[in-house]
């Protein structure tokens, strides 16, 4: 796999806690707005006082042990398999908080643990890779992080399907207050996936042809939007109507509806029968063919996905008929350090503040309705993110 140095494409950030590095930042060719979030005093959104309890309850919880409700899975399976349990949740040991969460993203990735395409680390287990929330206690001697401060946090631990969770405190990040909790916590995944897709495994530039199978989804989404504004001429597939519209508005400058058009011969058409440099498929097994033949000489192939389900195994001569690139790239290997992930999470809020990513917010559910909620992703119900939230549920 071949990757290229990371350089921030549309906006520069830095923050972080006292005990973290800073993120670096830079500008690209074709500078758009450059935000500064604030720093580290200032980096936690006030809650109201309405869904915050009082300094003296807090301070009672950080010893206690505090029932909570989560989504538990038994079994493997469908939606049905997710069940609504309480759990006890333990105080934070050292190098640890305990959050009281307010969003929570769901992402297709859930649906793969739930349905044991990926193992989860144990059984039961409760998924979800992606939260925001408040922090109600702070393991001992950990400094830097207050009980208070409004953090997220998306890849390991899984458990985020949960009213309260306990969190390494090297994996939560300050959310600025120009990021609102829902807008957080459906971007936080797809946000950091789209930037290490389009700057650290595929370094796109301006002039490139880009091809985003799933253009309407919650990655496809942020995809499009980001390699517009980079300067790329940007293709999307999608399955109806309604989703080209939201493609359209994406950025995308030309859209295939795949269930009338056959996919590689109109790219072949869009590109004068070049190709495109890089395609991003998360759809997996029905798309890669057509992801072969649509690339250009020497493209890449970047598969992060497989919703439809596994690809067949790939012969080494598909990819030498043109001199290709096949990557699987993985979020948690771009992201190992804090540095990384702070430089990411710190790219992805700047753009969302400065208009560069539009997060679409277009479904909630209760958490106690998670089921609801993947029954209707997996059956392309949905536009844009989906998050549940813990506090309508009792």
């Amino acid at each position: 796999m071949l990757t290229s140095a990371m350089t921030p494409c549309c906006a520069s950030s830095s923050f972080s806690w006292p005990s973290s590095s800073a993120a670096s930042s830079s500008t690209r060719r074709r500078p758009l707005i450059l935000l500064h979030l604030p720093p580290p005093s200032v980096a936690a959104v006030p809650i109201p006082s309405s869904i915050t309890p009082s300094a003296s309850r807090l301070r009672l919880r950080d010893s206690t042990m505090v029932k909570a409700k989560a989504i538990r899975v038994h079994e493997l399976g469908g939606p049905e398999v997710m069940r609504w349990e309480e759990v006890e949740v333990g105080a934070p040991k050292d190098g640890e908080i305990r959050i009281r969460t307010t969003a929570i993203g769901v992402n297709f990735i859930d649906v793969y643990f739930r349905k044991g395409v990926y193992a989860a680390p144990a059984m039961p287990f409760t998924p979800g890779m992606e939260a925001v929330g408040v922090v109600t206690a702070v393991g001992p001697g950990l400094t830097g992080r207050k009980v208070g401060d409004v953090v997220a946090y998306a890849g390991n631990p899984m458990g985020s399907y949960a009213q309260e969770q306990i969190l390494p405190a090297s994996v939560a990040v300050p959310v600025p207050p120009s990021v609102d909790h829902k807008q957080a916590a459906s971007v936080m995944l797809k946000g950091m996936t789209a930037h290490v897709l389009l700057r650290r495994v595929f370094k796109v530039q301006s002039g490139h042809t880009v091809l985003v199978h799933a253009a309407a989804g919650g990655v496809g989404s942020l995809l499009c939007q980001w390699a517009n504004a980079l300067g790329a001429t940007v293709i999307g597939t999608v399955s109806n109507e309604e989703k080209a519209a939201q493609a359209t508005q994406d950025g995308c400058h030309h859209v295939i509806i795949y269930t009338r058009e056959d996919v590689a011969t109109r790219v072949k058409e869009i590109t004068s029968g070049k190709g495109v440099n890089v395609v991003y498929d998360s759809v997996g097994k029905d798309t890669y063919k057509a992801s072969v033949e649509c690339l250009a000489s020497r493209g890449f192939l970047v598969s992060f996905g497989q919703s439809s389900g596994k690809p067949d195994p790939i012969p080494m001569s598909d990819l030498a008929s043109k001199s290709l690139f096949l990557t699987r790239p993985s979020l948690m290997h771009y992201t190992s350090t804090r540095d990384e992930l702070l430089e990411s999470a710190g790219e992805v809020f700047a753009n969302v503040a400065n208009g560069v990513l539009r997060v679409r917010v277009n479904h909630t559910y209760p958490l106690s309705e998670a089921a609801r909620a993947h029954a209707d992703l997996e059956g392309r119900k949905t536009l844009g993110s989906i998050v549940l939230i813990p506090g309508t549920d009792s």
